[in-house]
């Protein structure tokens, strides 16, 4: 395997060459061991000619694989039984993974669930939410770890005790942002950390976009919550149209920035997601009809309660909007959206402004 990591680590060499020149030998060794007359004869580039060769260089197979097991790294090649299948099939797979903590199940529906960096409180709390409902439902949850959406979904997940991924746009014994790193460690014990990059990269832009594309690989569909016009989580949207994947969006306010992508999508024909529980009966988990309804055999609510819960959505309502909408009185109205907050079905989400949360 030693020579597998010199091979999975080497830099300038696309997973097409990389994987062509692995298939001219027995193992990678040969590789390390190779003639330049070897390569020419293969009808290897120049560039590539020297980037292989330039690489043993400095490099000590023994010493960096050691350096690697006692990072608690494993690594998988596109060539390994364990590799996952979906990342096979999407048009630019990477050669290698490298992994602390475990892959994807296989046989397991996994989504990604991506969205702005800079979010507001409501889709904070949206991805916390539907997170930890798919992942009680068994669905794997993937995303990048970053600030906002992507974190709050994979915490969510966990508190749920389901299961986590984080795809990082630098080696996975780094920890970015370094503010998540109690969310990085125990997204190894639940889950697991991945990376294309060989240990010690240090996260750059560049990296980040190349990223995307393993975070909607390795799901069967991407779920953007809240997303300026120009956004990350749109590159992610668009590298799972390509490789076949539904996209789901959730709507926000119309005024707000923060849904701008989100509603852009929608109009391009991405899916709306209003609840996980759509997805579920999209995806077989649920029977259609299975859903458990609030106010039939899973919480009771007064009429008055029942009334206000009918009025709030997933998207902020104010006070103000739900005493003219019910034509209940001040103290009636805060009495029962108190009583449904304590009840843990809608939540108070900045000053006077509620939403559904079940």
């Amino acid at each position: 395997m030693k020579y597998e990591y010199w091979f999975a680590a080497l830099r300038g060499l696309s997973c097409k060459k990389k994987v062509f020149l692995r298939s001219k030998v027995v193992s990678a060794a040969e590789l390390y061991y190779i003639e330049e007359t070897t390569l020419k004869k293969w009808g290897v580039e120049e560039k590539d000619r020297r980037t292989i060769l330039e690489s043993v260089k400095g490099w000590n197979p023994e010493t960096e694989y050691d350096r690697l097991r006692e990072k608690h790294i494993n690594f998988y090649t596109i060539l390994s039984s364990e590799y996952p299948a979906k990342l096979k099939e999407i048009p630019s797979p990477p050669y290698a993974l490298y992994v602390r903590g475990r892959l994807p199940e296989e046989q397991r529906k996994t989504i990604a669930i991506v969205g702005a960096r800079q979010c507001s409180p409501y889709g904070r709390e949206m991805a916390v939410d539907f997170a930890k409902r798919l992942a009680e439902a068994g669905v794997q949850i993937v995303s990048g770890m970053a600030r906002g959406i992507d974190g709050a979904g994979q915490r969510g997940a966990l508190m749920a005790g389901g299961r986590s991924f984080g795809v990082l746009g630098c080696g996975v014994d780094i920890c970015y942002p370094r503010e998540n790193i109690e969310l990085y460690t125990e997204l190894q014990k639940a889950g697991g950390i991945l990376s294309e990059l060989p240990p010690g990269v240090q996260p750059l832009p560049q990296f980040f976009p190349a990223r995307n594309r393993i975070i909607s690989g390795l799901s069967d569909a991407v779920l953007v919550i809240e997303a300026k016009e120009k956004s990350g989580s749109l590159i992610t949207a668009d590298m799972a149209l390509e490789q076949g994947k539904d996209v789901y969006a959730l709507p926000g306010p119309v005024n707000s920035r923060l849904s701008r992508g989100c509603h852009e999508l929608i109009r391009q024909g991405a899916e709306i997601l209003l609840s996980p529980e759509d997805l579920l009966e999209d995806w077989g988990i649920l029977e259609k009809g299975q859903t458990e309804k609030i106010g039939e055999n899973k919480i009771a609510l007064e009429s008055t309660e029942k009334l206000v819960y009918s009025l709030l959505d997933f998207q902020p309502r104010s006070l103000g909007s739900l005493l003219e909408r019910s034509n209940l009185s001040v103290s009636s109205l805060t009495n029962a959206l108190i009583s449904l907050e304590l009840k843990g079905i809608i939540r108070e989400i900045s000053k006077n402004f509620y939403v559904k949360v079940r």
